[in-house]
């Protein structure tokens, strides 16, 4: 396998260590091949909100697996989560399963292109919408850690209709759509930004984005991969009351099984075949395993009591670092929205906010290898890029977050000392 891994953020460059090789998880504990156990942040990059081997879960996957695991016709399960999905997504009346993000996010531009009849996209720099060519473009998470703005085997002809703009800033576009207002078919864009570290959106922020596209006649794309089910029930979009016009969903929709979908109003959707014209298709789709897994994921999830105690335990969390740091006197900008964390090492020079991918870029990676390290060997395993969010778990608990901050106030006194080191040599 290409660097050992079967995605590259996984090989662990970023921080300059070897990867753990994960064998088992339980709630929001994984052990890796040599016994060693971990607090857990990671949670599969997202899926799992009710942590690892979740019971409910295994159960429904089990059931649903002792009946057949793959059928390429129409179930049960795939109409009732795709009407749990609709219930739950404000701006959601009919939705299409796929596999993968990837597949949710280039699926929901063509249909965008194919509604307005136009050809241009825009995109932030450092946003991740998954390995799509015509995405492929400044892009986060792990092209970010890999210095990758954009990759080899891309035709330029591709990405000739993606226009770029920085996160956050509604002045530039406003700019861009007075330009290109009327040859622009969509603007798809991560309502909290998870592929640059975490970074929320600002005051107004997303309300611009849904005026400048109304405006122009441009549909406006959330990617939810990360936030769908995440940041509240009904998403990014529930909790800024913002609504799309497409969503992409992924990630906890299919319980830690590969699913994805995107869905939006209906007079849209229905422009897919085999109502329209508009084709896209797949043999794994609504696959049995990932509805049921699916369905008792979202179930675990709608009565709201789960978000109470992910906001309780994220807010404990991130108090918890912004104390750690300060004791060791490190700048850091710790940022969270619900169970998404970000903890960006701003530099000695440079402790303000971080609000896109050109901030997030300039902080020091170097340290955050450092405190990645140092927490690994105390029992904590983040994400191994600073440039990926961390995720908490209902299943992580006020135990964990104790000893995750403990573990902080050292790790973080380690990159103390390092600077210090360094100052001296210098």
């Amino acid at each position: 396998m290409p660097g050992g891994v079967s995605s590259p953020v996984r090989a662990y460059g970023a921080v300059g260590s070897e990867p753990v090789f994960a064998a088992t998880g339980r709630g929001p504990y994984l052990t890796d091949l040599d016994g060693n156990r971990y607090i857990d942040y990671v949670c599969s990059f997202g899926p799992l909100i009710h942590g690892h081997a979740a019971p409910p879960v295994l159960r429904a996957i089990q059931e649903a697996a002792a009946v057949g695991t793959s059928f390429g016709l129409p179930t049960e399960a795939e109409t009732r989560l795709a009407e749990m999905v609709t219930q739950a997504v404000p701006s959601i009346d009919v939705v299409r399963f796929v596999n993968s993000g990837t597949e949710a996010t280039l699926s929901a531009i063509r249909l965008a292109r194919s509604a307005t009849g136009r050809s241009k996209l825009i995109k932030c720099t450092g946003g991740y919408h998954g390995h799509a060519d015509a995405l492929l473009v400044e892009a986060g998470s792990g092209a970010a850690t890999l210095g990758v703005p954009s990759s080899p085997g891309v035709p330029q002809g591709v990405t000739a209709d993606t226009l770029i703009l920085p996160f956050n800033d509604a002045d530039a576009a406003a700019r861009l759509f007075d330009e290109h207002g009327d040859t622009i078919a969509c603007m798809i864009i991560e309502p909290v930004a998870g592929n640059m570290g975490c970074v929320p959106p600002q005051v107004r922020y997303l309300e611009r984005l849904r005026e400048l596209c109304d405006h122009s006649g441009a549909l406006l794309v959330f990617d939810e991969v990360m936030t769908g089910f995440r940041v509240a029930y009904g998403g990014a979009q529930e909790l800024y009351t913002v609504l799309p016009d497409l969503t992409c969903l992924g990630k906890i929709l299919g319980g830690g099984l590969p699913c994805a979908a995107y869905g939006g109003r209906e007079e849209i959707m229905r422009l897919l075949a085999p109502d329209g014209t508009t084709y896209q298709a797949g043999t794994l789709s609504g696959n049995p395993l990932a509805m049921a897994a699916g369905i008792a994921t979202l179930e675990a999830l709608r009565d709201g009591q789960a978000y109470a105690r992910l906001e309780q335990t994220g807010a404990a969390l991130a108090a918890g670092l912004n104390r750690g740091a300060a004791d060791a006197d490190v700048p850091v900008y710790v940022t969270r929205v619900g169970s998404m964390i970000g903890c960006f090492f701003t530099g000695d020079e440079r402790q303000g906010t971080v609000v896109n991918y050109e901030q997030a870029a300039a902080c020091d990676t170097g340290a955050f290898a450092l405190f990645f390290n140092a927490m690994l060997e105390r029992g904590v395993l983040l994400p191994p890029s600073q440039f990926e969010t961390w995720f908490i778990s209902t299943s992580h608990d006020k135990v964990c977050v104790e000893q995750t901050v403990a573990a902080a106030y050292e790790a973080f006194k380690v990159v103390a000392s390092a600077h210090q080191t360094e100052s001296t040599v210098a």
